[in-house]
């Protein structure tokens, strides 16, 4: 049974117009017409609002019996949505903290004193080069990483 179809016979069991129901969840006729007629779907916290109006579980309200209907789907989609969000997220920091790093230590490089001692030994901090490159090319290959992940994504959801 559809998301729709369940909202629908929960409410006529209740007999409840749709007014009546909107207004016991402080929202507008039309959003429960289009929940009832799969246009749109509740968010989490109407859901639950929803369960405890009609005295069912969230399992029951958001499954509808053995089958996956749309609501499931969009939940599953969420939840997989959040963890990229998430991903992308820890990724971008990443990133930009390597590059940060890569740019001081070149920074620090130039900034720094270079002299030659008592003994004519040369002293450079000739290191921090190689090592800002790395970190500079680190981020960029996670920024890299991140946008064609991102691309394919658009793609695959055309």
């Amino acid at each position: 049974m559809e998301f729709g179809d369940k909202i629908k016979d929960l409410r006529k069991q209740s007999n409840l117009t749709q007014e009546k129901f909107a207004i016991r969840l402080n929202v507008t006729r039309q959003a429960v017409s289009n929940w009832e007629n799969n246009r749109n779907l509740p968010d989490l916290e109407m859901l639950i609002l929803i369960s405890s109006i009609f005295h069912v579980s969230l399992d029951e309200l958001i499954l509808g019996g053995t089958n996956v209907n749309n609501m499931t789907e969009k939940l599953i989609k969420d939840g997989s949505e959040t963890r990229r969000a998430k991903f992308n997220l820890i990724s971008t920091i990443i990133g930009t903290f390597l590059l940060l790093f890569g740019f001081a230590c070149f920074f620090i490089k130039a900034t720094s004193v270079e002299y030659v001692d008592a003994s004519g030994i040369l002293h450079e901090n000739f290191y921090l080069l190689p090592i800002g490159f790395l970190f500079i090319f680190s981020g960029l290959v996670i920024f890299s990483v991140i946008g064609i992940k991102f691309l394919f994504h658009l793609k695959r959801n055309k």
